[in-house]
């Protein structure tokens, strides 16, 4: 980044256990909604094998290709490097760091549940989405 530059893009970690529903839908949306204007990260504390196949599923429909994603193990650094550090359901494997914004999302998990119950979970997490945009983003 260049010292001339005078504004940082924002940074977010979404960080659940497995990195395979939850946090991956909400990097997914946040990277496609706000036009890379904000930095995305996601991770997991036990991160599993694969990304949930009814997440993706349930993305699709909403035009957002996360096929390619891959579940990554959360790491003190991707903690460090965010100014936002949003957890869902990790609950005390998260560092933390003092001066980072820390937000708790209570979402259902949407492990070894098909699209039709992730669907409700998937547009809980837009809204969410949407509004941490209008709050991070403030219209110039």
């Amino acid at each position: 980044m260049s010292t001339t530059e005078t504004t940082k893009k924002p940074s977010v970690l979404f960080v659940c256990v497995h990195n395979a529903g939850r946090s991956q839908m909400a990097a997914a949306y946040l990277t496609t909604l706000s036009n890379g204007a904000i930095e995305v990260r996601s991770a997991g504390s036990q991160p599993a094998a694969s990304v949930n196949p009814a997440a993706v599923e349930a993305m699709a429909e909403e035009g957002i290709d996360m096929s390619t994603e891959i579940p990554k193990i959360l790491t003190t650094e991707a903690v460090k490097e965010s100014d936002v550090v949003i957890t869902m359901g990790c609950g005390d494997t998260c560092p933390f760091f003092p001066g980072k914004r820390y937000e708790d999302w209570e979402l259902e998990d949407p492990a070894g549940q098909g699209v039709d119950s992730v669907r409700p979970i998937r547009d809980d997490i837009k809204a969410r989405i949407q509004a941490l945009i209008a709050d991070l983003l403030p219209a110039s």
